[in-house]
């Protein structure tokens, strides 16, 4: 395990993470990352993530995170659609179809549980 640290999350240099293009619904989003810890199992998972506008489909894992920045509307297929923004927490369940509208950059801290 790492030992403890603290850091400015909108200073952190996130690293290209590219999409598969098959999740692109329209636009031309990116996605950069940066993994902070992962369990050597590689279960668990905690890092800062972005993307730019566009709209994306994705199968969710088990997840919370914190919006730092941007704002984006995520549906859950079967389910609620809700916006999130900055200072938002979002609780995705493993197995959920989303589909995020990302309006404005989005970055989050998540952890994950696979």
């Amino acid at each position: 395990m790492k030992n403890s640290f603290a850091l400015y999350v909108p200073d952190v240099t996130l690293e290209p993470d590219p999409l598969d293009p098959a999740q692109i619904v329209s636009g031309s989003p990116e996605v950069s990352s940066k993994v902070l810890w992962e369990a050597e199992d590689g279960r668990q998972i905690r890092g800062i993530w972005q993307i730019t506008p566009g709209v994306v489909t994705d199968v969710e894992v088990d997840e919370i995170c914190v919006v730092i920045d941007g704002v984006a509307t995520v549906e859950v297929e079967g389910g609620e659609t809700f916006t999130v923004a900055s200072g938002d927490v979002v609780v995705l369940n493993a197995g959920d179809r989303t589909t995020w509208t990302i309006h404005e950059t989005l970055r989050k801290v998540y952890t994950t549980n696979r």
